[in-house]
């Protein structure tokens, strides 16, 4: 390969060109139309189409297959409502839902409905339409290949019922604390009956992707480029977002471009207004330009690896306890990411509520991780790799695409642990293959998921009530198992925060999860014209509200 189209290669030009690039070309309008600066206003206007750059949309336009991938995500987001807003704080708001009740001790809900809501075919969003997608959310259906929504409280779901055109009620046989907030869950967008009742394969098909969103789809080629345009009647945004009425944008335009120094480099050269995911030690490099870029940071769990404790070498848990011990995280902070990343507490986000501080249990002791492994009879060879049992303690790791910055993160931890004796390999995939590594049952899954509620985190942990089982537990830590349930059906609030730490507690110190940082999964390069992006509570960057300075 000519080293002059290697990643490090066009990296250091994109920074040299940086530098080179006049203050006319930082504010160059997309398709060549300039604006100043100097002179924009601060009184947002009507009108205007931007270009939005990603590297793709590979899982599809089937929700219920792709759980609303990071990518998709993006578009979802702009064509679909949600019942609930949440915000970066985990602070829940209306929006389709103009109000609602708990009762029963969180067994039973009423959702109200604000009127006069459509899909963009003009039918209602009434209260028969939203029973169809809690029911899709909460059951799914085995016989079409629909599944249910992974962190939507199904277990526990007894029924929801259309008592009027504007009225939702719904019952639980216990307590679901986190029912209305996972309303505001990406995964929980709101389609239209027609295209939930259509076969998968149906679904498929992006123009018969009926949301009731600020935008609809005008046309697409798969694989390249996706236009929206604005509805004209919407007008039931959010209130949080302070803004009524349709969207000020007239048009969005996805165009997937794979490479991110293209991405990037075409966004500054104002070819464009927005990229999704940029190299994270070019950050500052963007702002000193002029360029806002977004550092959302979702409501879920932190950066880091779900532990199969079924698989070699993580079945034994002096490996699994040594990795922890042995990841030096301010290295990589340092090394890969800005002031922008934090160090995770705990393996979830520091903006839930519920999260706390247990870094005790997996900080950066060397030392400790090699005693342990001494201890537990893994043994150094002049390869200064550890074995046992005639086993190499080594393991593949693959970075998440959806996170592009963790190839250069699992890099380093490999580096940092050899000097303990593991032995770890790369496998480099796309995210289209991401989903066989993971079917894989890998002993180490790097992970990225977010959630708006933590009493939502029982449906990964086991295998209780059809949960993902992230551990490969199954059912078998009887301990796992009580908490588990004791966070999905607590009845008030305090007792499941009690809960909830001795769960944070209890899954680090069997080394269940080896947290790595608080996630920025979602980087958004923005063009200076570009005004008032605002981002929710699962770090999607929400352009209803945008508009372009002139």
């Amino acid at each position: 390969m000519s080293t002059f189209n290697t990643p490090e290669f066009r990296r250091r030009a994109f920074l040299a060109g940086l530098g080179a690039l006049s203050t006319s070309a930082l504010v160059t309008a997309c398709g060549g139309t300039s604006a100043s600066t100097g002179a924009s206003s601060t009184t947002p206007v009507d009108g205007g189409n931007i270009t939005f750059l990603i590297q793709g949309y590979d899982t599809g336009w089937v929700s219920s297959k792709t759980s609303i991938s990071s990518y998709e995500g993006n578009l979802w987001g702009q064509i679909t409502d949600k019942l609930v807003y949440v915000n970066e704080k985990g602070e829940l708001s209306p929006w389709v839902a103009e109000s609602w009740e708990e009762l029963n001790g969180a067994k039973d809900f009423v959702i109200h409905l604000k009127k006069g809501v459509t899909f963009s075919d003009g039918t209602p969003l009434d209260a028969a339409a939203v029973v169809a997608n809690l029911n899709a959310w909460a059951k799914g259906d085995s016989t079409r290949g629909v599944s249910k929504v992974g962190l939507f409280p199904s277990s526990n779901f007894v029924s929801a019922e259309a008592t009027d055109a504007g009225t939702v009620k719904v019952a639980f046989s216990s307590p679901a604390l986190g029912f209305i907030a996972t309303l505001a869950y990406h995964g929980c967008i709101l389609l239209s009956p027609k295209t939930l009742a259509l076969p998968v394969e149906a679904q498929a098909d992006l123009s018969q992707e009926i949301g009731s969103g600020p935008f609809v789809v005008n046309s697409w080629k798969q694989g390249d480029t996706y236009v929206l345009e604005k509805r004209k009647d919407y007008n039931w945004g959010p209130a949080a977002l302070g803004h009524t009425g349709p969207a000020r944008l007239d048009t969005i335009t996805y165009k997937v471009i794979k490479d991110t120094s293209v991405r990037t480099s075409t966004v500054v050269s104002g070819q464009a207004d927005v990229a999704f995911n940029v190299e994270p030690q070019e950050i500052e490099s963007l702002k000193a330009q002029g360029f806002t870029v977004g550092t959302p940071r979702y409501l879920g769990f932190v950066d880091g690896f779900q532990v199969n404790t079924q698989a070699f070498p993580t079945n034994d848990p002096a490996v699994r306890k040594a990795i922890q011990h042995g990841i030096d995280r301010e290295e990589i902070l340092k090394t890969v990411y800005t002031s922008d990343w934090n160090a995770a507490t705990t393996f979830i986000q520091g903006n839930v509520p519920e999260a706390g501080e247990f870094s005790d249990s997996f900080k950066f002791d060397a030392d400790k991780a090699n005693k342990i492994l001494d201890d537990a009879g893994w043994t150094k060879g002049s390869d200064e790799y550890r074995t046992k049992d005639g086993k190499t303690l080594e393991f593949t790791l693959t970075p998440n695409p959806y996170v592009p910055s963790t190839k250069a993160e699992d890099e380093l931890i490999a580096q940092q642990l050899k000097k303990v004796g593991i032995k770890v390999n790369l496998k480099v995939v796309d995210v289209a293959g991401y989903a066989a590594v993971q079917a894989s049952k890998p002993p180490l899954f790097q992970t990225s998921r977010s959630f708006v509620d933590v009493g939502t985190v029982a449906g990964v942990l086991t295998s209780q009530n059809k949960g993902e089982d992230w551990f490969g537990l199954g059912t078998s830590d009887q301990k796992l198992n009580d908490l588990s349930t004791a966070i999905a059906t607590a009845s008030d609030r305090a007792s499941r925060e009690k809960v909830a730490d001795e769960l944070q507690q209890y899954v680090l110190e069997q080394g269940y999860f080896i947290p790595l940082n608080q996630l920025v999964q979602r980087l958004y390069l923005i063009s200076p014209k570009i005004k008032d992006v605002q981002y929710n509570g699962l770090a999607y960057a929400n352009f209803y509200t945008a508009w372009i300075s002139q």
